[in-house]
């Protein structure tokens, strides 16, 4: 049992935070947390209903935050976060494939193939 419980602290996935502890630690309105639920966030429902976060989500309302707070759009601000999570994700996912079958690093500098340098 101790060890699920060190499981479930250490998964960012994990939905923890309540709505009243997330809006605290990221710094917004319950309000602003609803807001981004059709756009950018799906936070868990516990058995009686209640909406509980992830350290994943509230990174995720935080870069939203930034955004908005820099005069992005709401919209627009978790547009931007959904591709910047993609990109991240691909990424990753190159770099495993790399990993895997032994493929050399490649710099985003270095020149592509069918450029002529």
């Amino acid at each position: 049992m101790g060890q699920q419980l060190e499981d479930m602290f250490d998964d960012d996935n994990y939905p923890a935070y309540t709505m009243g502890q997330a809006a605290e630690l990221v710094g917004v309105s319950q309000d602003f947390l609803r807001s981004l639920e059709t756009k950018l966030l799906n936070p868990h429902r516990s058995a009686g209903g209640h909406r509980r976060y992830s350290r994943y989500q509230l990174r995720l309302a935080a870069r939203a935050r930034t955004l908005v707070d820099e005069g992005t759009a709401i919209d627009a601000a978790c547009r931007i976060i959904i591709l910047e999570d993609q990109l991240a994700e691909a990424q990753r996912l190159n770099r495993q494939y790399q990993q895997d079958n032994g493929a050399p690093h490649r710099d985003s500098d270095d020149p592509q193939p069918d450029d002529e340098t």
